[in-house]
């Protein structure tokens, strides 16, 4: 069984929702973001989604955008979120590790290459944003030869025509994007999310998060009502942005999402 199954059958168990954080890899630096992501853990987290950056984030508002350039800017690239990979898993062999991003960096060293250098360094998945459906047959292959789930993603524009093929085939667990904008916005619809996650989980195998939107912990318990779990970025990236040290930062991230896990088992009578 792999990370991701693993640890979602341990929290279906225990009737627990899922809480992952995303940061981008390199920003506050890169001496930051292994700290950061074991705070994270110590904190609640229960998956861990870690940014590649990228220069043309199109799907990301300013606060990820940023954060991209910031890394960017201090030497981040595929080879050092592979490295700082390898870092934190000597330390932590359990928690699952996704990486999310672009389809660029990877085919700009080759599908096959990366895939099997982002298995070797302790990935568990990977979620492509601008990566079709129709098209994600072939690089699917490639991951599942290493191990690797390729979570898909799912969002209100997603037609009633194309959402059970795209939910059946999901893998590790299947990402909803809550409102049709860039990341960081505002959420406001529950009603509209949840009925979208209702159709979802008809369909789908696996379990499925809401992510965009999810700012403090009254935001997401909310949403984790009508889902399996909550994945927060922006405001966690932009909590973390200005730390001067990799101990603020890590301090900062724990800080932060606390509060969060404390509100998803509080809702849950965990």
């Amino acid at each position: 069984m792999s990370r991701i199954a693993a640890r979602f059958a341990r929290l279906a168990a225990a009737r627990r929702k899922a809480l992952v954080p995303f940061v981008t890899a390199g920003d506050p630096s890169l001496a930051a973001t292994v700290p950061v992501l074991h705070a994270l853990v110590a904190a609640g987290a229960d998956l861990l989604e870690l940014g590649v950056p990228f220069s043309d984030p199109m799907a990301d508002g300013p606060v990820i955008q940023r954060s991209s350039e910031r890394a960017l800017a201090s030497g981040a690239s595929s080879a050092r979120v592979f490295e700082l990979v390898r870092d934190f898993r000597r330390d932590d062999a359990d928690t699952p590790l996704v990486l999310m991003g672009y389809l660029n960096p990877v085919e700009a060293r080759g599908a096959d290459a990366w895939v099997e250098a982002a298995a070797g360094a302790g990935v568990d998945g990977l979620l492509l944003v601008d990566l079709p459906p129709e098209e994600a047959a072939t690089l699917r292959d490639r991951c599942n030869a290493h191990g690797l789930s390729l979570i898909s993603l799912a969002a209100p524009t997603t037609s009633d025509a194309r959402l059970p093929g795209l939910a059946s085939a999901a893998q590790g667990y299947l990402y909803y994007v809550s409102f049709a904008g860039v990341t960081g916005a505002q959420l406001n619809d529950l009603g509209d999310v949840a009925a979208k996650v209702a159709a979802l989980k008809a369909h789908a195998a696996v379990p499925v998060l809401v992510g965009f939107g999810i700012k403090d912990a009254a935001s997401a318990a909310a949403i984790a009502a009508c889902a399996d779990g909550v994945v927060v970025g922006s405001a966690l990236v932009e909590r973390i942005a200005g730390a001067e040290s990799p101990a603020q930062a890590a301090a900062l991230a724990g800080a932060f999402l606390a509060p969060l896990r404390a509100a998803l088992d509080d809702a849950a009578g965990a």
